[in-house]
């Protein structure tokens, strides 16, 4: 099935943000009533903030496209609260796939199975695959639980800003486009989850995320990477079988480069770089990690982390490029990191953030 990409003008309404008390039946309620009606709710996951719409209703489906901007063509994720429902929405579980349901849900892992005819298009951006998981996050399980609803639900920002890991970031995005936040905290992960298709022969990991490739082989035989993943640049010719494979996403206002190489040469360069840059008239930002911050001289400068802990990174990632765009800085430039475990995941975003700008000394 063909469907036309195209970005709707979205009316202004008042936003309703609370926060996400799991004793407040009431707000619950609210929020229930919200999907149930066809009305978008954002929400707090362990990756980070979706924003929901009731998965089998196709006019839900095109609000969250309108409200966030997003082409019609890149798949939304449904998110569930029990495994019995993928029986409801896939029309094909393979054994693999339960025992990666097994291993991993609750949690920050999608998976991609050949759809039933209930799953429409709208959602599915126009595939007859559906993606799946079910979040960890108790005020989400809440959400769909109360609702009754599977919910289909991107990551609640702006068609290709850096996704949201706090309700602000969400009201900065989407105020007056959407019904309702449900303000949760700040999120825990902080990058989106792990896609893995198993709708062929071979599971292939179609995003990286927290459940990395060696964790997926202790429960599969075989895991493969889609080239458009590892590849280091933008795919647009590709059929979008998983939110990220195709747009350019997470991108702050300013100009992010990458630079790699050895430890000294990027400092060395990135420092040269900054010094153009600040001796043209603009502001310029670096990110570094806690290692080695200290060696860079920017008119803004922030760590992401530590190498020794690439949790840290992956959580303070999205976080520190709205700082930069809060800023209004207009060049950034930043290390790039090792592509093993977590590491994919974080390249993955950065090259897609940074619009695959990079430097390899």
């Amino acid at each position: 099935m063909c469907l036309t990409i195209q970005v709707r003008l979205v009316i202004k309404m008042k936003t309703i943000v609370a926060k996400a008390d799991l004793e407040n039946e009431e707000l619950f309620r609210k929020a229930s009533d919200i999907l149930k009606s066809g009305g978008l709710v954002a929400f707090p996951t362990e990756t980070v903030y979706g924003l929901g719409g009731d998965a089998l209703n196709p006019k839900a489906s095109e609000k969250i496209y309108s409200a966030k901007g997003r082409p019609s063509d890149n798949p939304l994720i449904v998110h569930i609260a029990d495994t019995a429902s993928v029986w409801e929405l896939a029309a094909e579980v393979s054994t693999q796939a339960q025992m990666l349901m097994e291993a991993f849900w609750p949690g920050p892992l999608t998976i991609i199975f050949k759809k039933k005819d209930i799953v429409p298009h709208e959602t599915t951006g126009g595939l007859e695959t559906v993606a799946i998981r079910m979040p960890s996050h108790p005020a989400a399980m809440k959400l769909i639980k109360d609702s009754g609803v599977y919910i289909a639900a991107p990551s609640a920002n702006l068609s290709g800003r850096p996704s949201p890991t706090t309700a602000a970031h969400v009201e900065e995005d989407l105020s007056g486009r959407i019904d309702m936040i449900l303000d949760g905290g700040p999120v825990g992960i902080g990058i989106e989850s792990t896609i893995i298709d198993m709708s062929t022969d071979t599971p292939t990991i179609l995003r990286p995320g927290y459940i990395t490739k060696d964790m997926l082989e202790e429960v599969l035989p075989e895991v493969k990477i889609d080239p458009a993943v590892s590849g280091r640049t933008m795919k647009k010719d590709i059929v979008a079988k998983a939110p990220g494979m195709k747009y350019r996403h997470y991108a702050p206002k300013g100009q992010l480069t990458l630079v790699e190489g050895d430890k000294d040469k990027v400092i060395a360069k990135i420092n040269e770089l900054v010094r153009e840059k600040k001796e043209e008239g603009y502001k310029v930002g670096v990110i570094g990690t806690d290692e080695t911050l200290d060696a860079y001289h920017a008119d803004i400068l922030r760590s992401i982390g530590s190498r020794q802990k690439p949790e840290s990174v992956a959580a303070n990632l999205y976080r520190i490029l709205r700082e930069f765009d809060d800023l209004e800085c207009d060049y950034m430039y930043s290390e790039s990191f090792f592509e093993q475990g977590l590491g994919n995941a974080i390249m993955n975003r950065m090259l897609k953030a940074a619009g695959y700008h990079l430097i390899t000394l």
